[in-house]
């Protein structure tokens, strides 16, 4: 298949992380096995969170956004990944490779803006607790997370449509197991500087300010918690934030290795196997990380099993 400027795009080609015959079985157990992992944790906070009155805070409420949105960015490429090692096909519509590049751009950046959020509701708990209430009321909540979701649906819309206006040539073979926005780009018959321009400009201000924000936060925080005078408050103070420090770090230092190894080495599909570690390991380890460090979650989750098990 060499469409060239004036042919009509059928479909693109998906690689994956490995070709060989032998490893397919062992991808599609360990991939599916890591989605169902990743659903059922995350969607088990949110029944959790939902259930329980004592969760019904402004730190539990973005924790419960969060866990959506990580269904959400899972369910936007692992499926037709599966799909595609279980038919031994790797094709996927133009129009399915759009959407996944849309969908997966939208989800990845409102799990970057609700960690930052979180970081600041963090930082107005441990700085300002007397007037936590006040400043973290309920419409503040809903006014970030929708700002959350306004900015990340305008910035994937805008990204795709540039895309759209892009001619396509050759070989439409993608080495990755999605449709990644900088694979897509290098496929181009003509120019892309300026797509080039705009996504490392938003990549800057989307990725990079969400980052400068989470840093500051805890950067009171740690000045705060040094100016408690036992070492029971600060233990307290630093474990309501615990949970979140080691999202944020799990994040942070996937995402920034995946593109650091894409940089020192030319090899695509390390790159793609390093990203399995930021769209699917850091999703499906969210959940444990804070059901295991977070008393009041851990609390709420027996008391929803039990419930759950009387019911039946």
């Amino acid at each position: 298949m060499e469409p060239g400027n004036d042919t009509q795009i059928s479909e693109f080609l998906l690689l994956g992380i490995s070709e060989k015959l032998e490893l397919q079985s062992l991808l599609l157990g360990l991939f599916l096995s890591m989605y169902l992992i990743t659903v059922f944790g995350n969607l088990l906070i949110i029944l959790t969170v939902s259930s329980d009155s004592h969760l019904h805070t402004p730190m539990y409420f973005f924790l419960s956004n969060l866990s959506f949105v990580d269904i959400c960015l899972t369910s936007t490429t692992i499926p037709k990944m599966l799909l595609n090692i279980q038919t031994n096909s790797k094709a996927i519509t133009y129009a399915g490779c759009i959407s996944q590049m849309y969908f997966f751009l939208f989800f990845a950046g409102l799990d970057d803006f609700l960690l930052t959020v979180m970081a600041y509701d963090r930082y107005v708990a441990i700085c300002h607790p007397l007037h936590y209430t006040v400043i973290v009321n309920p419409q503040l909540c809903g006014l970030l997370v929708l700002l959350s979701w306004t900015v990340s649906f305008m910035n994937s819309l805008l990204q795709s449509l540039m895309v759209l206006g892009l001619p396509f040539c050759g070989k439409l073979e993608i080495p990755h197991f999605f449709c990644e926005l900088n694979q897509i780009l290098q496929l181009a018959c003509s120019g892309t500087i300026l797509n080039n321009i705009v996504m490392y400009i938003v990549s800057c201000l989307l990725g990079g300010g969400p980052m400068a924000g989470i840093l500051y936060s805890y950067s009171k925080i740690v000045s705060s918690i040094c100016g408690v005078s036992s070492a029971q408050g600060k233990y307290k103070a630093f474990s309501t934030c615990a949970s979140h420090i080691s999202v944020v770090t799990l994040f942070y230092c996937t995402s920034l290795g995946v593109y650091l190894s894409s940089a020192v080495t030319s090899s695509s599909p390390s790159s793609a196997t390093a990203s399995v570690m930021y769209t699917v390991v850091t999703p499906m380890l969210n959940p444990f990380i804070y059901s295991l460090r977070n008393k009041d979650i851990k609390g709420a989750l027996k008391r929803f099993i039990v419930k759950e098990t009387k019911g039946q």
